[in-house]
Order: C-alpha cells, then sequence, then structure tokens
C-alpha cells in the first residue's frame, strides 16, 4: 500500500460553511432555550404539559450541541 497513490479524505461538510452551520444551528438552539424559559415562567404548576417541556428541551439540546460541534470544527478542534 503506498500512500502516495492513496486519495485525501475529504469531510462530509465543507470548511467554508462550518461557520454557517455555528452560527444557524447555535441561534436555533439558543431560540428554542429563550422559548422553554418563556413557557416555563408563563405557564401555572397545573398548566404545564411534560410532552411540551421535553420537546424543547430535547430540540435545544440537539441544536445547541450540533453547534458546539460545528464550533469546535470550525476553529481547528478536530473531535
Amino acid at each position: 500500500m503506498d500512500i502516495s497513490k492513496m486519495e485525501r479524505y475529504h469531510g462530509p461538510v465543507a470548511h467554508s460553511s462550518l461557520g454557517y452551520l455555528t452560527v444557524g444551528l447555535g441561534g436555533l438552539g439558543l431560540f428554542f432555550v429563550a422559548l422553554f424559559f418563556v413557557y416555563e415562567v408563563t405557564s401555572t404548576k397545573y398548566s404545564r404539559k411534560i410532552t411540551r417541556e421535553v420537546l424543547l428541551a430535547a430540540f435545544s439540546a440537539l441544536f445547541l450541541g450540533f453547534g458546539t460541534l460545528f464550533l469546535l470544527l470550525w476553529v481547528g478542534i478536530y473531535v
């Protein structure tokens, strides 16, 4: 196996779009966190629904997690 004949690996996401993904996904995650916070503050103890709370928390965690991942890739920390 000659290393000079091998093709170089290219990631599935272009390096030039990592900043846009970071800002977009981080912004969406912060939006869902704010929505979750407003829902918790404005609803009473009896009007809260566990499914809505779990869905808002899951979406915020998902988007903030991927936003953080792309932020790390954007600054050169390859995970």
